[in-house]
């Protein structure tokens, strides 16, 4: 359910003195991403600036999203946080107003040890709602062994990890070790999509897929059709957006390009600050590079099935077949 590209959206808030939500804008962003083919979309992320967000906020952020996509995408919504009483609320939350899954960053600051970890997880899990673990040690602190994230397989409502550690060999270990479970791997860092998914990952949680949704997608077409020489094109000709996307701390350089391209932006929330001008002249320039063509509405991929089947990595694969083993039916909105 959650393969492929799956955006990190930024929250857009207005410039008035509360940086209140910009729903509409909102729901226009959304509505642009969605016609550029998107598999999925994850709010209150931490390119969502999930950590500045009320409660209230939050749910509301979400139910805007599950109403834009109405079921045609998934929704993967950020419940994460060091609190696990929190989580479980933010979880509940979600499942309640109709997100397809959760995303649950790993407990950051309190350094919990492993069967902490484990039972933080396992509260999630047993809400019934698919979880998404996000392994992200430059924002958490600490690491999620491949060992730990084996385990956590094991639960029947914990689906796959988010992996943001840029670490390819633990990466592949996770790949290795969780092969034979019904678990995705998904790239967490759009400059590291290709190996993952040459690996054997499931696409990316994409911060750039904000600014260039049509090429992400591209090349997550590529790579699901085994064709690594276009992938290869495609990756190299993202990489300065990649790059720009962390010339200061996410999400400050995403929702600057975005408010840049004319979608909804606004500033962050303190104790972000705002792209200062040197690093923002860098930014046009690089989207200034962007073809034109990969800003508009990006057609129906067209995929060969007898291709797709033999050469698709072995995830990949396990998606197109009967239903897997981890089934939820898709509730009614």
């Amino acid at each position: 359910m959650f393969e492929g590209v799956l955006p990190a959206i930024i929250t857009p808030f207005k410039r008035n003195p509360s940086m209140s939500l910009d729903l509409p804008g909102l729901e226009k962003n959304i509505g642009f991403l969605l016609s550029c083919g998107i598999h999925g979309i994850v709010p209150c992320g931490s390119t969502g600036e999930s950590a500045t967000l009320t409660f209230e906020e939050h749910e509301k952020i979400i139910k805007v999203t599950v109403d834009k996509v109405n079921g045609k995408i998934p929704v993967l919504a950020g419940t994460g946080s060091n609190n696990t009483a929190e989580a479980i609320r933010l979880t509940k939350a979600a499942k309640d107003i109709g997100a397809d899954g959760v995303l649950a960053i790993s407990p950051y600051y309190n350094k919990p040890n492993r069967a902490g970890l484990i039972k933080h997880y396992h509260k999630l899990a047993d809400l019934d709602i698919p979880v998404i673990v996000y392994n992200v040690p430059s924002r958490t602190g600490q690491n999620l062994e491949p060992d730990l994230i084996a385990e956590l397989a094991q639960h029947p409502n914990i689906w796959g990890v988010k992996e943001a550690s840029g670490n390819i060999g633990q990466i592949s270990r996770i790949i290795e070790e969780t092969q034979d479970d019904d678990f995705i791997v998904i790239s967490g860092d759009d400059n590291i999509t290709l190996p993952i998914m040459a690996l054997g990952g499931a696409g990316v949680i994409s911060v750039a897929a904000n600014i260039d949704p049509k090429r992400m997608v591209e090349m997550y077409d590529a790579l699901l059709l085994g064709d690594y020489q276009k992938a290869l094109v495609l990756n190299f000709a993202l990489s300065p957006l990649f790059r720009s996307m962390f010339i200061d701390t996410n999400p400050i350089p995403v929702k600057k390009a975005v408010e840049l391209m004319g979608m909804a932006g606004g500033p962050v929330r303190l104790p972000l600050d705002e792209l200062d001008a040197k690093k923002t002249e860098m930014l046009k320039k690089v989207l200034a590079t962007i073809p034109d063509g990969a800003k508009k509405k990006a057609p129906a991929a067209k995929k060969p099935v007898t291709a797709a089947k033999k050469a698709a990595p072995k995830k990949a694969q396990a998606a197109k077949k009967a239903a897997p083993k981890k089934t939820v039916a898709r509730r009614t909105r």
